[in-house]
């Protein structure tokens, strides 16, 4: 950011910020890989429609992606230590109504103020990283970010199987309590005075464009998910298709005009910032049309328990702890292309594997399978974060973090959409209008069928981010090393 003529602050206070910005972080990802594995028991519990259970995970993704470069620019102008520790309290306060509700819309209402606050800490975090350590520590404190990114995902599925197993799904979402008001109250206290209160007075804030944006985003994704049960050309579905490009429109006319733009215009000209968000979003789309479909399948037709499921679906995971370091150490030397690439294939793999998997495939069978795409997205993500931060000005980089984990976000929300979707169709046809709902052992051959199908679609879609991937070009390798 533009901070950088403050003084450097004692070792021991930058890895106390880091630790409670971690703290955060970690909270906001445990919580988008943990409700996967309740999803099950939360259907059965409220007696609701798979296509009504997706949205407590989608509502929670929706909400993170159609603000953080709302809370982005809003952290610039307003101060870091305000938004972020706000964040943690609000995500601490719907991680309460969350445990307590006493109903499926209760608890999708409640998960939007769980958004509400992950989206504001998860928009400050690269920020508040590159304000507390110099330019020579900023590689090593990033990467270990990203250690605690894959930490909450592969914690989430065991620590939310055990829970489930031991307590009931009520438990995954009180242990944020106590955790979320600590952490909100040592940010507060711990960042007042340092570049986390430097407010920007003088910038305004883009509010029609913040609208806009969750405007577009909400009507997609309601258009998306509910398409198969209105029908995809009946009146509601159409209606939200043509929300979604008005606001599309609106956004653009808007973005053009305003000073301060949420999205800013400077960074999508450039090639290789736009094509690897365009590559992240499809890596996201594929990998969570998996991470959303294998609890059902794994709970039902395959019949493992609960606990058993987290601990395979944490496996996707355990790679970012193993293969980022050198995927990242391999940027430096080769650039982002051909990793990047390669990483796309792998997830392909992963998924046409998936699209052929038997009813009762043994332990082995599924964990290789499911190893594939966390190996792909680990050897993806640090080149493909490191390109887009490279090829932006220092200046830049602030909005651009915000830009990759929207990016991110909206690729979870339209794969667990796109899943739902196809799923839901292919499984309402041949079943003559029965849903997930009603599954029995009978209907396992349906469910199988139903299963490849989204698998097989996830493929292909990951044949695309191979061309994206590849189409991004060379880049100029000393900027990523001196950057990052």
């Amino acid at each position: 950011m533009s901070h950088s003529d403050h003084k450097t602050l004692p070792k021991t206070q930058k890895w106390l910020i880091f630790f409670m910005v971690a703290i955060g972080i970690f909270m906001a990802t445990l919580d988008g890989s943990i409700v996967n594995i309740a999803l099950p028991s939360i259907m059965a519990d409220f007696e609701v429609e798979l296509a009504t259970i997706q949205w407590v995970v989608m509502i929670y993704l929706l909400t993170v992606t159609s603000l953080l470069l709302s809370f982005g620019r809003l952290s610039d102008i307003r101060g870091r230590r305000i938004v972020y520790s706000l964040g943690l309290f609000l995500f601490s306060f719907g991680s309460l109504f969350c445990a307590t509700a006493p109903s499926a819309s209760w608890l999708i209402a409640s998960r939007f103020f769980q958004g509400l606050g992950a989206a504001m800490t998860m928009a400050c975090t690269p920020a508040l990283i590159v304000d507390t350590f110099p330019e020579t520590e900023r590689g090593r404190a990033i990467g270990m970010m990203g250690s605690v990114v894959a930490s909450g995902l592969t914690a989430g599925p065991v620590l939310g199987g055990l829970l489930i197993h031991y307590f009931s799904w009520r438990a995954i979402f009180y242990i944020n309590i106590p955790i979320g008001l600590l952490a909100s109250t040592g940010v507060f206290f711990l960042l007042k005075g340092s570049k986390a209160d430097i407010t920007r007075p003088e910038e305004t804030f883009d509010w029609p464009g913040a609208a806009i944006l969750a405007v577009l985003l909400g009507a997609l994704l309601m258009a998306v998910t509910h398409a198969y049960g209105w029908g995809y050309f009946s009146g509601p579905t159409l209606s939200l298709l043509a929300i979604s490009i008005l606001a599309a429109f609106c956004l653009l006319y808007v973005e053009m005009r305003v000073k301060h733009p949420i999205l800013s215009r400077a960074l999508f000209s450039i090639r290789l910032f736009t094509l690897p968000i365009l590559a992240a979003v499809i890596l996201f789309v594929c990998l969570f049309s998996l991470v959303f479909l294998m609890p059902f399948y794994l709970i039902h037709p395959a019949g493992y328990p609960v606990n058993g499921v987290g601990v395979i679906m944490s496996c996707i995971f355990v790679a970012l702890f193993v293969v980022s370091p050198f995927s990242g150490a391999l940027y430096d030397r080769i650039g982002s292309r051909i990793l990047c690439t390669l990483a796309m294939a792998l997830i392909a793999c992963s998924l046409f594997s998936l699209s052929f998997i038997p009813v009762k495939a043994s332990f082995f069978s599924i964990i290789w399978r499911l190893s594939l795409a966390g190996i792909g997205t680990a050897v993806f993500l640090p080149p493909n974060s490191a390109a887009a931060f490279s090829a932006v000005a220092p200046e830049n980089r602030g909005v651009a973090s915000a830009t990759v984990a929207a990016a991110r976000n909206l690729g979870m929300v339209l794969g667990v959409a796109i899943a739902g979707a196809i799923f839901n169709s292919v499984f309402y046809n041949l079943s003559n209008g029965l849903s997930l709902k009603e599954y029995q052992p009978a209907l396992e051959g349906i469910f199988m069928d139903s299963f490849h199908i989204v698998m097989k679609a996830g493929g292909f879609i990951a044949i695309i981010g191979m061309i994206i991937s590849f189409l991004r070009g060379p880049e100029r390798i000393k900027v990523g090393r001196g950057e990052l």
